[in-house]
């Protein structure tokens, strides 16, 4: 195994969490890709990757930002994560949330108005219901 390519894994993961995914892509740009699989299973076995603890942080992460479960599934797909769990998180609430702190407690006043938020709550990945929800007094 090349130290360097182990080395280049462990710095990237001392400065965040990264999927097994997202290290192989990084890596595989600059060294061999049997040399990565390598270092990143010595990782793994060290647990110092972790595709669990990346999942649990990132989801926290963009929970905190503001984005909803649709947004979030696809990200971590995106990064190689296929099994997950959102139940924990109150969607609802955070819709509610996000609404409220862009355009205020008051709900719309006409269609155009509600229409727009709407869009925005969609493209924040939320779904049609936790988008009506965030709408009721």
């Amino acid at each position: 195994m090349n130290k360097s390519v182990y080395n280049s894994a462990l710095t990237m993961l001392a400065k965040r969490e990264h999927s097994y995914l997202e290290l192989t892509k990084k890596l595989a740009q600059y060294y061999q890709v049997d040399e990565v699989e390598q270092a990143l299973e010595k990782l793994k076995n060290q647990n110092y990757q972790s595709d669990e603890r990346f999942t649990n942080e990132f989801i926290q992460m963009r929970f905190n930002q503001g984005k909803g479960p649709i947004k979030i599934a696809i990200d971590l797909k995106q990064r190689g994560i296929e099994n997950f769990d959102l139940s924990a998180y109150d969607f609802f609430t955070l819709a509610k949330e996000v609404r409220t702190s862009k355009y205020s407690e008051a709900t719309p006043s006409n269609y155009k108005e509600k229409a727009k938020q709407q869009r925005f709550l969609q493209s924040r990945g939320f779904g049609f219901d936790e988008i009506k929800f965030s709408f009721e007094p």
